[in-house]
Parts: structure tokens; C-alpha cells; sequence
């Protein structure tokens, strides 16, 4: 009889993994992640535990290893359909063995294998990657460690057996712990440390406060992704920090050179971040599939993920300046767009959206956006009118890769604004789009309202941009450089690059050398000249070195993918990339193996599938219904490990109207005008918690009814809502806009009037008029 003591699913399966320490060491805007996975076999059989997990998108894989008591055997990078084969080749001759493999179709998701573990026997997996550090909007960095992995679908065109099969249990049912820890450096002083999790105090190394250490809260329940964000002084200086090659590779290849990165993040002047375009094309590709029926997060009095969708259209559609175009997309198995084309921006056009806006429900099944993107993609661009694409998801796909191509196809025609939207969004695809179509990404989690993110995307999206960006190198004689990292063609306000570079040759006298970043941002030409030390002394590590691998190999694969005669040398010149640099690739995977007594296994070897945590199915989903596949009319197929919902879509049910919208805020919002004008009606009265006779008793002599509405609106605004001020920015600019243009004589009056009338004291100038 199977002992079922210890954890065990509810159906009374044991769980064999039991624990995961995670440790981080932060250098700069770069982190190196040790994780160890601690797993015990407390059945009466041997078996093999598979384990399906995140990691981020843009992390550079490059150790695995096992402890078997006092064992250590470190996994080699090998080709990964040998190292399948010899994993199961180890399996059936009684060895024990251990595979890690990137998926196929997405670089953010991993496949454990723990192969032939002893009845009793326990085992320590240790994988080691680094990552680039995100830049956020208030300069904080952020370091994310996926715990959220929903089960990705799978378009019915792909070879499902090819995928590999997420299990999620809900959040609060992760059969296992957490311990994390992190050690920050950095080249400047560290202000503080801040995370969706309870952080044990910040405890600083130095003096000069440029070392510290901080931990999660003992007891930590791993239900969510965790993030820190790392607030360093200076964010907005430019360095160039060189890392000596290994003395043990081959002089002249990428491990055996010296390796440069740059950190490129240009601070934009207060007069650029104040002009605003106001032409553009506007298209805003929103999921409706299923799981977009889920919470946004596990809290108290979250909405739904469509509903807060909804509510972010309607701050969109108000925020548009007049003369632009725009149209909107929905998409799951199916799309459908709300015009044939874009339609100008005006009225009656913005009135059409919003009705439609106003019914859409997460009703369209699984999460297809390949298909919409094809079929935007195809339409004519607006002489004059430039692109913007803002895509809202989820992140449950699993064709990641083929999506990444298609906007990296048509970059020259569009810039593309993405945003992730709850736990578990997939890094590598909101990464991507915004990475392949030049533009921003963002992840709304935890209590994230999504609004003021996006409304931020729409600041980067109508401000300028650093343009013409060019690298110039000044090296000694003997010395050349060979880039690793895509050309950089555009970088937004609140945007960070880094750059890698192999340094090629050797210099017989000078060892400095030095780089020119030159952009140009509103017809200025702006330059910045970094200095830096060829070699470096002492132990540098090879951190740089896999990253920048990292991102040539991103690059060859993406070539590889696009075919053509040059595709088999491609395949190879990635292969030998990748086990030079020691780091993962579509083609690679770490294999160990450790021989035991030769003997085949006795008896059946058990699977068990380690479950992740998973908001798709939100307190509905039964893990005892975790290996439902989905298949149905309404257009869901391939990788969904989770049931239907009673309204056959993979969350649960949502409002069969939407609701009414609740917040004053956004009431007011609603009411606004095109034009940025307000008109003076019942609406507004209760919006402003006043009767239609104190409104006109108030009004001053001779004044125009919408004018005087539209400045009770920007009263109400800076007066009662100024923390929301991220949120309302545009929707004021256009009122205040629409006011000056009316070339009335009275404003002056209206305002103290309002101000006597909403209890503020605003003056006329910061209301922008």
C-alpha cells in the first residue's frame, strides 16, 4: 500500500517535491539566481517527478546539478534530443538521472525531470540562471521570480504532443515552500527595497549603503509571483563595466574575450516629456478569452480581469487626442475588430466604441492572438499618422515564439505597447512584444490597478522618443568589437538598455578604451562618452558574458526560425553558441546522470507531476480536476490542464450584464466629451454630489453652461482626485485645451465660483488654463 503520509494531493497522491531556497545576488541592473529544489521519494516504489515551471523570459540558464547525499553531479549542455535519449536510456538501466530542458515554444517555460528517485531517497536540484533587471517607471529595478505558471493554450494548427503539460493547482494549494533570500551591490548607494511579499528589514553591508541584504518574512505562503523592486541613487548615469574572458577558453571566442555592457537610460527633460503628439493611429488588441473571467488578484474586492479592461478602454477612448484614429480588437479562439478599419477619432465615432466597449465579456474562448495580429498587420498604415499597438493579456499562450516573429516582421510599421495583465502572464511574451515592436512593456499583479500603467504607455506613446541611436567605439590598435545585442532603434522616456559587446584582439600598449552613445531627441543630438579598462584584474566571473551569449543566441534563433538556405548553419553556429557559453537554447538541455548499480528498476516506476500555482481557475478549480483537457465548441484546444467553467470557458462565470461603473472617478470620466468638454446635466450634477439648482444658482453671470461644467470637472479633479492624477492627465489636458479655445471672458469667475461651490483653492493656473 502507498504510503500517503506527508503532503499529498487530495487525492491522496504524495508530492515529492517538498521545499525551494532561493537565493539572489544582485550586481548592478543584473541578478544571478540560485535555486534548489529539495525533493524526497516517501513512497514504496521509485519514480520520476516532473516538474513544469516559469522562469523569466530573458534569463540566461547556465547550471543544474543534483545532490544525492554526499554526492554532488553536476549536468552537462547537450543536444537535446540525445540528452532525451540518454535520460531515458538512464532510466531503464536502473540509473538515476535528471533533465532540464527550455519548452519549445516558449523561453519562459522549463521541464524538470527527475528520473528514477529510490523509494526513501531524497534530492537536492540546484539550477542557476541570470537575469537582466527591469527598469520601471519611478527608476526602481525589478526582479521578479515566476511562481504563477497558467496552463498555456495551444492553437489547434500546433502538434500538442510537442507541448509540455502545465498542472496548476489555485494559489493557496502549493504543496510546497519558499525560503528567499538576496544580497544587493551596487555601483550606487541603495535608497530601499520594496516587494508584493512581507520583507524581513533591510539590513545594509557598508557604510556607504551601497551593499545590503533582505529576505522574505519567515512563514511566507508561496501563492504569487515574487517581486522586489530595488530603488537605487544616480538610476540615470550611464556605465560601462568590462569582464575579462576565461583563461581556460579559446582566445578569440566569446568566453575567452573580455565582454562590455552597457546601461544606457536617458533622463528626457521636463519641455520633452511635456510634448504631446496629436496625430497617430491608436489600436488596442484586448484578450477576451476565458481566463480573462478570473480575479485580478486573490484580495478582497478584486475585479475581474475583463472588467478592469473595461474600465481602462474607457480612460483610453477619452484620453485620445481629437483628429487621431483608432479601432479596438478583441480576441480568444476567434477575433472580431469594432470597425473594418481605423475610424478618425471625433463624437460619434468615440460614442460607437464605447457602447461596444460597454458589452464585452471574456466570451471568445482560448487565447489566439497570433491570428488578430496577422490580420491588423495587413491593413495599410495612415500616411501621417503613426502606429501604436497596445496589446492586453493574460499571457496564456503557447505559441510565444511564432507571435514574437510576426511583430518582429512588421516592426518598421508599428510600435507595440504590451501589458501582462495578473499573476502569471507570461514574461517572455510581454517582454517580446514590447522588445520586438520597439516599444514598453508592463505587468499589472497583485493590487496593481492597471489604469495608471497604461495611461503611462500612452504618455511614451504620444511624447518623443530617443531616436538615430548609434554606438561608436575608440579602440587602441589590435582591439575590434563585435556586437551581441540587437540594434537599438528607439528608447522611450522611462526606458534602460543594456548593450553587449565582444572585444576582440590584442592592444600592444594602451589598455583603455572608450564608447560614444550619440541619439538625437527633438532635433537635439545628444552625446555621452563612457571610458573603460580593457582588463579588467582579478576574477570577473562570466556573468556579461552569458548574458550577452544570451542574447545572440535570442537573436540566431529568431533568424532560424524564419528558414531559408542558411537555416542548418544557423542551427549549428546556435549549438555550438550555446555549449561554449554554457547557456540554454531551443536546441540544448542539461543532462545528469548518475550510475547506480546497473540493475533495471524492480517493480513500476511512479510519474508524479508537481503542480504550479495558477489563478486561471480562481477558488472554482478543483485539484482533483487539474487534467481536464479542454477541447470544445467554443474553440479550445491543445494545452489547458484545467476544467470549464459552467459557462465553458476556462474561468469562472462572470455578470451576464457588465457592471455599472462604481468609482465617482471614472463616472466623471465617462462623461467627458470628445472634445474634452463636459455638459451640465443631471449626470454630472450627481457625479458632483449637488442639485441642478445650487449648480445654476452658482454659475456666473453671462458664462457658457459646458465651460462652466468643464471647469467644475478640473475643480473636482485637482481638488478631490489628485492622487488618481496619473490616471486623469490627459482627460484635464483636453478640457483645459477645449476651454482656451473657446476664448471666453469669463473663466476666472468660474473658477472661484467652483471653488466656493466643491469646498477647494485651486488656482486658474494649475488647472492649466
Amino acid at each position: 500500500m502507498v504510503n500517503c503520509c506527508g503532503l499529498v494531493t487530495i487525492k491522496n497522491e504524495p508530492v515529492p517535491l517538498k521545499s525551494v531556497a532561493v537565493d539572489v545576488r544582485v550586481q548592478g541592473h543584473v541578478a544571478t539566481v540560485t535555486s534548489t529544489l529539495l525533493y524526497v521519494n516517501g513512497e514504496e516504489h521509485p519514480l520520476e517527478a516532473v516538474f513544469v515551471f516559469p522562469l523569466p523570459g530573458e534569463c540566461a540558464l547556465c547550471h543544474f546539478s543534483a545532490k544525492l547525499g554526499d554526492t554532488e553531479v553536476v549536468a552537462k549542455l547537450q543536444d537535446k534530443q540525445k540528452a532525451r535519449e540518454q535520460y531515458d536510456d538512464a532510466l531503464s538501466s536502473g540509473h538515476q538521472a535528471f533533465l532540464l530542458e527550455e519548452s519549445d515554444q516558449s523561453p519562459d517555460v522549463f521541464q524538470m525531470n527527475v528520473g528514477s528517485l529510490p523509494p526513501g531517497e531524497s534530492a537536492a536540484i540546484t539550477l542557476v540562471y541570470i537575469s537582466e533587471l527591469a527598469m520601471q517607471a519611478d527608476d526602481a529595478l525589478r526582479f521578479c521570480l515566476p511562481a504563477v505558471l497558467n496552463p498555456r493554450y495551444t492553437p489547434q494548427e500546433m502538434d500538442r504532443s510537442k507541448m509540455a503539460t502545465v498542472t496548476s493547482v489555485p494559489a493557496g494549494m502549493v504543496p510546497y515552500t519558499l525560503a528567499l533570500s538576496a544580497h544587493l551591490s551596487s555601483p550606487q548607494p541603495i535608497s530601499k527595497v520594496e516587494s508584493n511579499c512581507t520583507l524581513e528589514p533591510l539590513v545594509y553591508l557598508n557604510a556607504d549603503e551601497t551593499q545590503a541584504t533582505v529576505s522574505l518574512s519567515s512563514g511566507h505562503v508561496f501563492d504569487r509571483d515574487v517581486e522586489l523592486l530595488l530603488y537605487y541613487q544616480d538610476a540615470h548615469k550611464p556605465t560601462a563595466i568590462v569582464e575579462s574572458g576565461q583563461d581556460s577558453a579559446e582566445p578569440g571566442s566569446l568566453m575567452g574575450d573580455p565582454v562590455v555592457m552597457l546601461s544606457f537610460y536617458p533622463e528626457f527633460p521636463a519641455a520633452v516629456t511635456s510634448s504631446l503628439a496629436t496625430c497617430g493611429e491608436f489600436i488596442f488588441v484586448v484578450d477576451r478569452s476565458g481566463s480573462m473571467d478570473c480575479r485580478m488578484h486573490s484580495g478582497k474586492d478584486a475585479k475581474m480581469r475583463i472588467e478592469s479592461a473595461r474600465d481602462t478602454l474607457l480612460l483610453l477612448l477619452k484620453s485620445l487626442p481629437i483628429g487621431c484614429f483608432f479601432n479596438i480588437y478583441g480576441f480568444g479562439s476567434r477575433f472580431e475588430s469594432f470597425f473594418p478599419k481605423s475610424k478618425k477619432y471625433k463624437q460619434k465615432t468615440m460614442d460607437e466604441a464605447l457602447q461596444k466597449v460597454n458589452g464585452m465579456k471574456a466570451d471568445m474562448g482560448g487565447t489566439n492572438i497570433l491570428e488578430p495580429l496577422k490580420h491588423l498587420y495587413s491593413q495599410p498604415c495612415i500616411p501621417s499618422h503613426p502606429r501604436q499597438l497596445f496589446i492586453f493579456t493574460d499571457g496564456e499562450v503557447g505559441n510565444t515564439k511564432q507571435v514574437l516573429d510576426l511583430v518582429k516582421l512588421n516592426v518598421n510599421s508599428h510600435r507595440c505597447f504590451s501589458f501582462g495583465i495578473g499573476e502569471g502572464a507570461s514574461t517572455a511574451l510581454i517582454n517580446g512584444l514590447a522588445q520586438e515592436g520597439s516599444g514598453h512593456a508592463q505587468f499589472i499583479t497583485g493590487t496593481d490597478r492597471m489604469q495608471p500603467k497604461v495611461m503611462q504607455s500612452l504618455r511614451y506613446a504620444l511624447q518623443p522618443a530617443v531616436k538615430d541611436i548609434s554606438v561608436d567605439w575608440d579602440l587602441p590598435d589590435g582591439v575590434s568589437v563585435t556586437t551581441l545585442s540587437p540594434p537599438l532603434k528607439v528608447l522611450f522616456h522611462g526606458q534602460r538598455a543594456l548593450l553587449y559587446a565582444q572585444l576582440k584582439g590584442e592592444s600592444s600598449g594602451n589598455s583603455e578604451g572608450s564608447v560614444t552613445i550619440q541619439y538625437n531627441l527633438l532635433e537635439e543630438t545628444v552625446k555621452n562618452q563612457l571610458g573603460f579598462c580593457l582588463k579588467p584584474a582579478g576574477d570577473t566571473g562570466v556573468t556579461l558574458h552569458r548574458l550577452g551569449a544570451r542574447a545572440l543566441i535570442r537573436s540566431l534563433e529568431v533568424e532560424e526560425r524564419a528558414g531559408g538556405p542558411e537555416a542548418a548553419a544557423l542551427r549549428e553556429k546556435l549549438m555550438q553558441l550555446s555549449l561554449q557559453s554554457g547557456v540554454s537554447s531551443t536546441h540544448t538541455a542539461f543532462l545528469a546522470i548518475h550510475k547506480g548499480s546497473g540493475q533495471a528498476v524492480q517493480g513500476p516506476l511512479l510519474r508524479r507531476t508537481i503542480p504550479t500555482p495558477s489563478f486561471s481557475g480562481d477558488v472554482w478549480f478543483r485539484w482533483t480536476q487539474s487534467h481536464v483537457l479542454s477541447n470544445g465548441s467554443n474553440g479550445r484546444n491543445g494545452l489547458f490542464n484545467g476544467p470549464k467553467s459552467p459557462n465553458g470557458q476556462n474561468g469562472p462565470k462572470g455578470p451576464n450584464e457588465p457592471e455599472s461603473l462604481t468609482d465617482p472617478l471614472l463616472q466623471l470620466i465617462s462623461l467627458q466629451k470628445a472634445s474634452g468638454s463636459w455638459k451640465m446635466d443631471a449626470a454630472m450634477a450627481k457625479v458632483l454630489e449637488k442639485s441642478d439648482d445650487e449648480l445654476a444658482k452658482l454659475m456666473p453671470v453671462g458664462a457658457d453652461k459646458a465651460v462652466w461644467a468643464t471647469i467644475l470637472a478640473l475643480i473636482w479633479l485637482y481638488g478631490l482626485r489628485l492622487e488618481a492624477q496619473d490616471e486623469w492627465q490627459f482627460v484635464a489636458m483636453k478640457a483645459a485645451s477645449w476651454i482656451q479655445a473657446q476664448k471666453v471672458g469669463c473663466v476666472s469667475q468660474c473658477v472661484q465660483a467652483g471653488n466656493a461651490l466643491l469646498g477647494c483653492q485651486l488656482q486658474q493656473e494649475t488647472l492649466g488654463l
